[in-house]
């Protein structure tokens, strides 16, 4: 379970709901594989112009650990989510 804990209109993918990743379980568990538990999760939407790529999007997965939406579907989780509200992410 995480938190939307970012906003950014401004993203150069549309925009984009940052995501409190890492929390402490992700880094324990990391330390303990002897990994980077990484950082800087967001939900986005397409690069700026590509948005006319749509859903084709899923075809390939091309975010390096990202989640991407279409720009019409982070438009309306921007709208939605409010600031710290709970999401959780399965795999």
């Amino acid at each position: 379970k995480y938190r939307i804990n970012e906003r950014n209109p401004n993203s150069g993918y549309h925009k984009n709901l940052g995501v409190s990743y890492p929390n402490e379980t992700d880094k324990a568990y990391a330390e303990q594989h002897g990994k980077s538990p990484g950082g800087l999760i967001k939900i986005h939407g397409m690069k700026n112009g590509w948005g006319f790529i749509g859903k084709k999007h899923l075809q390939k997965d091309w975010t390096n650990g990202c989640i991407a939406v279409t720009d019409e579907e982070v438009d309306e989780l921007y709208r939605s989510v409010k600031h710290n509200a709970e999401i959780e992410i399965l795999p």
